[in-house]
């Protein structure tokens, strides 16, 4: 449910890295949230996107003991019974030590999913059309983004908001799994507080 909290959070305001910040992109991103199209389609769809991020994205990276996703910008697009959704996908690694979750690599992964369900009724993403790194970054955003480009320009610069989605899924993660945590760390940085849900 905290999940579910989660998203609706990430759906009132969004956010990434690869864009500049400018001083409206608060502004930008929550007027962009509300005026992009959405469906909700309850807890087993949020968790079939969480189970992909984990196993297909998460695993690319140096592994955790740990791998908790974090979704700061999502807009979903039906079309001809398909549905695709638009996202900023975050994955982080984790190691406990103590009472800290200690970082040890994660980013975050641009791009569209398409979301089918198979023949038992149950959501699969079939496939993750993800945005270039480097010099193809902005041509392959803008392409994949389509009309949503604005939105998700606006939406991909607010920093401080990115860390409250990620804090909120730490938080949430931690709760559902019972860890005797406190605090997560990136590498390099001081230990941040997990706020209570």
């Amino acid at each position: 449910m905290k999940t579910m909290k989660l998203w609706m959070l990430a759906a009132i305001l969004f956010c990434g890295v690869a864009c500049t910040t400018t001083g409206n992109d608060s502004a930008n991103a929550e007027k962009a949230a509300q005026e992009a199209p959405g469906i909700d389609e309850g807890e087993p769809l949020l968790s079939v996107i969480d189970n992909y991020l984990v196993d297909s994205i998460g695993s690319r990276y140096a592994p955790g003991e740990i791998c908790i996703p974090a979704v700061v910008y999502r807009t979903d697009v039906v079309k001809n019974d398909s549905l695709f959704m638009l996202g900023d996908y975050w994955v982080f690694n984790y190691n406990v030590a103590g009472d800290t979750l200690k970082c040890v690599s994660g980013g975050n992964n641009p791009g569209k999913m398409l979301v089918l369900k198979n023949e038992k009724g149950e959501y699969q993403v079939v496939s993750f059309e993800q945005v270039e790194d480097g010099h193809g970054n902005l041509e392959s955003a803008k392409r994949i983004f389509g009309e949503y480009f604005d939105a998700f320009h606006a939406a991909n610069s607010d920093e401080t908001y990115r860390e409250e989605v990620r804090a909120a899924a730490i938080a949430d993660y931690v709760k559902a799994h019972k860890l005797a945590v406190k605090y997560y760390q990136d590498y390099g940085w001081p230990a941040k507080e997990i706020p209570a849900l």
